[in-house]
């Protein structure tokens, strides 16, 4: 068993409680890392189930759009205007000082051609950037890091937070997913007699991967005396998945005063369950939505303490949209394209992509592609790592205009 496959396989810790301390965030990582490369990090948080785009991101000038949902569609006077034509969801108002400061782009119409409606299938085209009719055992991330691999001194490629699934960092990807307390404690005490090790060299290779991965969780734990957020973090699962993805930043930054290692992580993977809204989607989005905004106004607030705003990049996918017409149950079903949110220091903010045309849905009443979802992973390997894209995504992609000089 190859030691990457088995970190993804078994690599799991805990949320851990902050330590009180004075932390000095301007020292996290060399300037040489922070320019280019895996100093920039990636945060990706996974819609799953499928967010309804047009009631994210409100093509509210569009007669067709109250036309096809009378029932389920956000009145007018609700929709908080972004310009002429489109606006959001109003359980998205925190989000609005990050869209007034040109920190937060909306890409829309995002999917790919001949998008499929499984829930399995369609998100592992998107964690494997494949076509539709391509399969691919590897994330798109493993694939990545098998290119350009992360520096030595990384704690981790990646850090899978509030999942046990790696999606983009499947089969080979040393990634750690940092799932529940009782787990991590039970694994960290693992220990075994060498004699019993020399007895039998098969388990002696499997515990010494398996102390690997208790190494690489332990790098991701605060140590006291390290740092303190003073951000206040939103409840719930999501909320403390966002805390903790906040600590492991902190906990991989190098303090003042010590030799710059270069210690990090590449990627953190959040995920937001609850979309696949069939029925009753209302309050239910609206819920989902509020937890988003919220959780996003946090990461910004803790990124900025510490000092890894402008070298972070935040992306939210989800394996498909939903139809523009509402069905029967007040909800929506399996449909294609569907808007996306990108934030960071260095995002130039703004609509981008290609807004939704109510007058142009196809024989199944599903909305055209406007963006396929492999400009947002080119855009990422090279604008923000200076990759070259193809050799991941297998054909060249356009990047979009995301990010700032």
């Amino acid at each position: 068993m190859k030691r990457r496959d088995f970190l993804s396989m078994t690599g799991a810790a805990s949320a851990f409680a902050l330590a009180p301390s004075a932390f000095a965030a301007a020292n996290a990582l060399p300037v040489e890392m922070r320019s280019s490369g895996y100093g920039n990090v990636l945060i990706l948080v996974e819609l799953k189930g499928g967010n309804d785009g047009l009631n994210t991101v409100i093509p509210f000038a569009d007669p067709a759009y109250a036309t096809l949902r009378p029932g389920i569609g956000v009145k007018r006077e609700q929709v908080i205007q972004l310009d002429q034509r489109t606006g959001l969801h109003p359980a998205m108002q925190p989000l609005m000082p990050l869209w007034k400061d040109q920190q937060l782009a909306i890409v829309q119409g995002v999917s790919y051609p001949q998008p499929n409606l499984s829930h399995f299938r369609s998100i592992e085209i998107w964690d494997t950037g494949s076509r539709s009719d391509q399969y691919l055992h590897e994330g798109w991330l493993t694939r990545t890091f098998r290119a350009q691999p992360v520096p030595a001194g990384f704690a981790a490629d990646a850090v899978v937070i509030g999942s046990a699934e790696m999606g983009p960092l499947a089969n080979g990807a040393r990634a750690v997913a940092l799932v529940n307390p009782a787990q991590f404690e039970k694994q960290a005490r693992l220990a075994t007699p060498v004699s019993l090790k020399e007895r039998n060299p098969a388990l002696a290779h499997i515990l010494d991967v398996e102390n690997e991965i208790v190494k690489a969780a332990d790098r991701l734990r605060p140590r006291a005396g390290q740092f303190a957020l003073k951000t206040q973090f939103p409840g719930g699962a999501f909320g403390t998945s966002i805390k903790t993805a906040m600590q492991v930043l902190a906990a991989t930054d190098t303090p003042a005063g010590l030799p710059q290692t270069g210690q990090g992580v590449a990627v953190i993977r959040l995920t937001l369950n609850g979309f696949d809204t069939h029925q009753n989607q209302p309050g239910q989005q609206a819920a989902l939505l509020k937890q988003l905004s919220e959780g996003m106004v946090a990461m910004r607030s803790a990124l900025v303490e510490l000092g890894r705003w402008n070298e972070t990049l935040i992306m939210t996918y989800a394996e498909f949209g939903r139809r523009p017409r509402e069905n029967q149950s007040n909800g929506t079903d399996h449909g294609t394209v569907a808007p996306h949110f990108v934030m960071g220091g260095r995002v130039n903010g703004g609509l981008h992509g290609v807004a939704p045309e109510l007058a142009r849905l196809d024989g199944n009443g599903n909305l055209p592609v406007g963006v396929d979802f492999r400009q947002m992973y080119a855009t990422v390997l090279g604008p923000w790592w200076g990759m070259n894209s193809t050799a991941v995504l297998g054909q060249k992609f356009e990047t979009l205009p995301l990010l700032r000089a």
